[in-house]
């Protein structure tokens, strides 16, 4: 009953009270990002959402443009200015996501939406993740976040779908305010051992036919 009928006028309600009231922090980081950044303070990406229909995340801009001499684009560590580190550090970089919330795209509480390229990767049981709307924080970013594997990530991700309740959003909600305003494990690409979940999964599959 809740997830059929109630989740989605929750989420549209508070989204559209957060942007009224965050507004002037919001004008405040769009005319920041574009000083920092060089230009285009928001940063645009193509995510499977709810039965893999792909949408186009939004997010304020956390590394810029900057090529080397060959024109490729540098490693992300070298793109990401003290600024982005402040917006990642903060989450502030997901405040223009909660537009996406008001279109339908996410909701406040689901799985997160990871990158298109990922999609080929998933496991059968793993693509049960995409039976709900992505969203904003989930039962994995409320314990862990980027401290946890691919495998713990997915298995928060399924054990929310299967019992997706208004008292697990109301506590992963909670939970996630506290990791928040803690900053606890903010993982940078690059930095922190963390890898891209096809070349995870690709190693692992490596690994398995060697052996």
């Amino acid at each position: 009953m809740y997830a059929k009928y109630f989740k989605r006028v929750i989420d549209f309600t508070l989204a559209l009270i957060a942007l009224i009231v965050l507004s002037p922090l919001f004008i405040i980081l769009t005319i920041a990002g574009a000083v920092a950044m060089g230009g285009n303070p928001f940063f645009v990406q193509e995510r499977p959402g709810k039965d893999e229909k792909i949408f186009s995340l939004i997010k304020f801009r956390t590394m810029n443009n900057k090529r080397g001499e060959d024109g490729e684009l540098l490693p992300d560590t070298v793109r990401l200015n003290k600024y982005g580190r402040f917006l990642r550090s903060t989450s502030c970089d997901e405040l223009p996501s909660l537009v996406n919330v008001l279109m339908g795209d996410l909701s406040l509480i689901g799985p997160r939406p990871l990158a298109v390229q990922y999609l080929p990767f998933f496991t059968e049981t793993e693509r049960k993740r995409h039976s709900v709307r992505p969203g904003l924080t989930g039962l994995a970013q409320a314990n862990g976040r980027n401290g946890l594997s691919w495998d713990k990530k997915f298995e928060y991700d399924i054990a929310y779908v299967e019992n997706l309740t208004f008292a697990m959003d109301a506590k992963i909600f909670l939970k996630t305010i506290k990791v928040v305003l803690t900053r606890q494990n903010i993982g940078i690409r690059g930095e922190d051992g963390l890898i891209d979940f096809d070349v995870y999964r690709k190693r692992r599959w490596e690994d398995a036919n060697v052996n």
